[in-house]
């Protein structure tokens, strides 16, 4: 497998800090970070080599004032592809996303500006969105003759419900601000998303990463089951999470006192 440093990128910046926390930067300012093809080729490779490196936790974000405007349509219209083509560029962003979504490294997306059509499909593959008062979702496929392709019906269906997805795809509405984390678009609001996303990033870092990779993967597959069979995979799961040497340590440090508590804050 290759490693961070031998990844070859560019559409997008790829960094990692002492912490073990890497950024992922989408460097497409020009075209409000459209994706085209080599963009999600890059996504691929990012996301399959980030959990097997060591990484602890990820911030994703996009460089100039927007996140991500989608599909880039300037290629898309250019290639001219066959139904068949463009099913297989729709399995190659599942692909990406997937490895998001399943690859038991926490992600936190940092959102400004436009996080439409694809953009948001990409957000929702994050793990935690964090948003600022610039943030705006959309869903505007209806508006140009399309239908998502990369996971909405999927992703963004399951955070704020079929009916809200059929009206955003039908009728062009944008949520931003507080509605959007009321509807469930985001997780958090914040002057400055980016900071709000390194600090979240950074409690994450803190947890042990067995622990983090289930929460990250295991809970997404235990969705996609039947009750029973996912009462079954969370017993297995929590046999190998709660048994590993690390946890005793921690529940050590709970029981003489040394470890943290967990109380509200004050004010």
């Amino acid at each position: 497998m290759p490693r961070i440093a031998d990844l070859k990128l560019d559409n997008i910046l790829l960094e990692v800090d002492d912490l073990g926390i890497a950024t992922v930067t989408l460097n497409r300012p020009a075209k409000r970070n459209a994706l085209n093809e080599a963009t999600i080729d890059e996504l691929i490779e990012i996301f399959r080599t980030l959990p097997r490196d060591g990484v602890r936790a990820c911030v994703l974000r996009g460089a100039g004032d927007h996140f991500s405007a989608g599909l880039d349509l300037v290629e898309h219209h250019a290639a001219d592809r066959s139904p068949a083509d463009f099913m297989h560029v729709c399995l190659h962003w599942h692909e990406a996303f997937n490895k998001m979504e399943y690859g038991g490294v926490p992600i936190i997306a940092a959102l400004k500006g436009a996080v439409v059509g694809g953009g948001l499909e990409l957000a929702s593959a994050a793990h935690i969105r964090v948003i600022d008062h610039s943030a705006y979702f959309g869903l505007p496929e209806g508006q140009r003759g399309l239908f998502t392709g990369g996971g909405a019906t999927i992703r963004v269906a399951d955070l704020i419900g079929k009916s809200r997805m059929i009206d955003m795809m039908l009728t062009g509405r944008l949520y931003k601000g507080e509605e959007a984390v009321t509807v469930g678009l985001a997780n958090y609001m914040a002057e400055d998303s980016l900071a709000k996303a390194y600090e979240i990033a950074r409690r994450c870092a803190e947890n042990l990463p067995l622990t983090n990779f289930a929460i990250c993967s295991a809970i997404s597959h235990m969705q996609n089951m039947s009750p029973l069979d996912a009462s079954y995979a969370e017993s297995v799961v929590a046999g190998v999470v709660n048994t590993q040497p690390a946890a005793r340590e921690r529940l050590a440090a709970f029981r003489d006192g040394s470890g943290p508590r967990i109380k509200p804050t004050q004010g």
